[in-house]
């Protein structure tokens, strides 16, 4: 086996990994602490994306328009859970599947009015399109790696937030006993949207950040958001760590198994059978890990923890 294509596999499922994680904690968050199956969690991935795009042509900076970009997201998200999402809480999870769904198509047409069918390229400045050298013969691109260092910064902010400050107590707290915390005193709806918010600014930053490589298009959120569900199935609904630890594992299986399930299948059938075999079984590998840890451990790998 190639050890550089092997560092750098690894490094492409370490960035997908990432970017599942901030796609996943967000809705984890909301699914664990607000009992919301939010299926449009995905276009505010896709929307993230677009706003992005359209402030980095407007500004002439990528990063300045990420930063503008975030609040902008966090907004739409809170002006979804006031309008939409408010009156769903305790409708069971049916009645929110199908409004939520049918909040896609409503994203997915305000994007093609606003802006237009086509996808839309994002511009990256000379500094970060280059390529950084890790070793010898080894060179990895240098906004894959801002990418792994922004993904990893959020996660260590999203941690310090929960654990560590009276806001992240507060969504503690409401996820144990929301009647209690309305009851101290604590404005238990602003809590949610603030939470509904936040969930929204981790998914469009992940938006964000991949729209310099696979462009801004519409529809681009409605694939991610199922991996985020086995990610979050995988690790636990509720729980940060347990969606971070599953985004890294789910991640680096599906990149790795697309890499080399094929050389591993040639050791043991032909190699026109490996070819043809090698993409379907990469493709169900991380639903044949989901069905595992259904049918052995339902409550996922690190669920969170419950009086």
């Amino acid at each position: 086996m190639d050890t550089t294509l092997l560092v750098i596999q690894v490094l492409n499922g370490l960035q997908l990994g990432l970017l599942l994680f901030l796609v996943a904690s967000g809705l984890t968050l909301v699914f664990g602490i607000l009992d919301f199956v939010n299926l449009a969690h995905g276009s505010l991935y896709m929307l993230g994306a677009f706003v992005c795009a359209s402030l980095t042509y407007a500004l002439g900076n990528f990063l300045l328009a990420v930063v503008v970009a975030l609040p902008v997201v966090g907004v739409i998200g809170y002006l979804t859970e006031r309008v939409v999402a408010r009156s769903l809480y305790a409708r069971d999870h049916l009645d929110q599947v199908l409004a939520t769904f049918g909040l896609i198509l409503v994203f997915d047409t305000s994007a093609h009015v606003i802006w237009g069918p086509e996808g839309i390229a994002v511009p990256l400045p000379d500094w970060l399109n280059g390529q950084v050298a890790l070793g010898s013969g080894l060179e990895v691109p240098t906004f894959r790696l801002l990418i792994i260092a922004a993904g990893l910064a959020a996660a260590g902010g999203l941690f310090w937030l929960v654990n560590y400050t009276r806001l992240g107590m507060l969504i503690r707290a409401g996820a144990s006993n929301r009647t209690m915390v309305s009851a101290l005193g604590i404005d238990i709806q602003m809590l949610f949207s603030l939470v509904f918010a936040l969930g929204a600014m981790l998914a469009g930053l992940a938006g964000m950040l991949i729209a310099p490589i696979t462009e801004a298009n519409i529809g681009m959120g409605n694939s991610i958001i199922i991996t985020a569900f086995v990610v979050i199935i995988v690790g636990g609904i509720g729980s940060i760590k347990g969606a971070f630890i599953a985004a890294l594992l789910i991640g680096l299986i599906d990149t790795l198994g697309r890499a080399f399930l094929d050389d591993l299948f040639g050791l043991f059938m032909s190699s026109a059978a490996a070819e043809n075999s090698a993409p379907a079984v990469s493709a169900m590998l991380i639903y044949l890990i989901m069905a595992l840890v259904l049918a052995l451990r339902p409550q996922g790998l690190f669920p969170p923890k419950v009086r």
